[in-house]
């Protein structure tokens, strides 16, 4: 018996081949509400193990780093450039929507942000019909710009970060001391309560000696004097107050966990913390010192950004790495370089203690990248900035545009990402082996 072949005659197509059927895409709605509860789970999850404050922290920085790419996005627009993509983190596409030209939207991995501006350099194959709206086919004021708009953005964030620690949260004087606590020793009234000093009192006088801005003093006198009433004199709002403290042993009366100075020789507690009172400043002073705050910012990071690059800096990064010892000093210097984990350990330290401190260490970073972000070196912005000088120079008075070779430039390049490399190694295994303490 034979087999009989029922498979259909194949078809002759009478036109031309149809495109095969693409699934429908998402509509814009579902992705956005897909993006949200994304969004409402990862908050959740953080505030149930804890890590609130950590989240903020990224969430700032992530914020950070996309003004930064908006400053760029917005200089370029204004030059009449073409922009085809605005996006937070990297990798696959979460969420993305289309206006006009540009693309929008979030990647999965939320490692920082990037704005897309086609011709930024001569070795970038371009569309021929993005001709005259290139990055390099721009002049030269609008090129600087846009390689300049990430710094100036950053330095915008941080005076308007100042503004708003100076007149809303207020800065510490470092002239007056101030109680900050008062706690109980033993499970009683610690000498200083039972004195009546208060939490926000403001120390001017213990024994007779002005204390000023220097808390050393206060307990200097109380160290020396346990069981011998001293006279205090604060100030509470508008009032000054004479109190008598009488020192106890911090020996046998103190806190729980509290570490006991080498030695059998008695000294003398009160039971209190201290700390400098905040005072806010009017709004058009503010202006003023929020410059002068930016100016002298500016210079240390232009000084940090100097030792970090120094022979000397990078053999101490490298000894941090080994030695707790080290990387302790360094942190207490002001001469520890963090790397991004040592950042958010810092920042989140910093929200946990409240929100000028906060606002402070937002402000330093933002100076920091902003300085950093200049040094003429690609991949740096600094970079940028430097070959359009460099081919400003070059052009003259000429009608064609010169324009730099970047393949030439490509092993410097290659050579401050390997000392980028070195700096930063070491930096984050000393964040990972040495954490940063507040």
């Amino acid at each position: 018996m034979s087999a009989i072949d029922t498979r259909p005659p194949p078809l002759v197509p009478l036109g031309p081949a149809l495109p095969a059927p693409t699934p429908p895409a998402k509509s814009p709605r579902r992705s956005a509400a897909e993006l949200i509860a994304v969004m409402a789970a990862i908050i959740a999850v953080s505030v149930a193990t804890g890590h609130t404050y950590l989240l903020i922290v990224i969430v700032s920085i992530v914020g950070i780093v996309m003004v930064h790419e908006l400053g760029h996005f917005l200089a370029a627009k204004h030059g009449g450039m073409k922009v085809t993509e605005y996006f937070v983190g990297f990798g696959p596409r979460l969420w993305s929507f289309r206006r006009g030209e540009t693309e929008y939207g979030i990647k999965a991995l939320p490692l920082g942000g990037y704005v897309k501006i086609p011709g930024m350099t001569n070795l970038e194959e371009v569309d021929p019909a993005d001709e005259g709206r290139l990055y390099r086919d721009k002049p030269f004021h609008a090129r600087l710009l846009v390689a300049v708009a990430g710094s100036a953005m950053h330095f915008l964030m941080a005076f308007v970060l100042l503004i708003a620690l100076v007149t809303l949260v207020g800065v510490p004087n470092n002239n007056q001391v101030q109680v900050q606590g008062v706690s109980a020793l033993g499970g009683r009234p610690g000498p200083a309560a039972a004195g009546g000093i208060r939490a926000g009192d403001v120390v001017l006088s213990v024994d007779g000696r002005v204390v000023g801005g220097n808390p050393k003093t206060l307990t200097s006198v109380i160290e020396d004097h346990p069981g011998v009433p001293l006279v205090v004199v604060v100030e509470r709002g508008s009032q000054r107050k004479t109190l008598t403290v009488t020192p106890v042993n911090g020996r046998t009366h103190h806190e729980a966990g509290a570490l006991v100075p080498k030695g059998s020789a008695p000294y003398g507690i009160i039971g209190v913390s201290l700390g400098q009172p905040t005072e806010r400043i009017a709004p058009l002073h503010s202006l003023g010192t929020s410059v002068a705050d930016l100016g002298h910012l500016m210079w240390s990071s232009v000084a940090g950004v100097g030792r970090l690059f120094s022979p000397g800096g990078i053999s101490h990064q490298f000894a941090q790495v080994t030695s707790a010892k080290a990387a302790s000093s360094a942190a207490a210097n002001g001469t520890r370089v963090t790397s991004i984990v040592g950042v958010v350990q810092v920042a989140t330290q910093a929200a946990q203690t409240g929100i000028g401190n906060f606002l402070y260490i937002l402000i330093v970073i933002n100076v920091f990248f902003g300085i950093f972000n200049l040094f003429p070196m690609l991949p740096l912005d600094g970079g940028h900035v430097a070959i359009a000088v460099y081919e400003k120079i070059r052009t003259g008075r000429r009608k064609v545009m010169y324009h730099a070779d970047v393949a030439k430039m490509m092993p410097f390049a290659w050579l401050m990402m390997l000392v980028l490399a070195i700096v930063i190694l070491p930096a984050l295994l000393t964040d990972i082996f040495h954490p940063v303490t507040g």
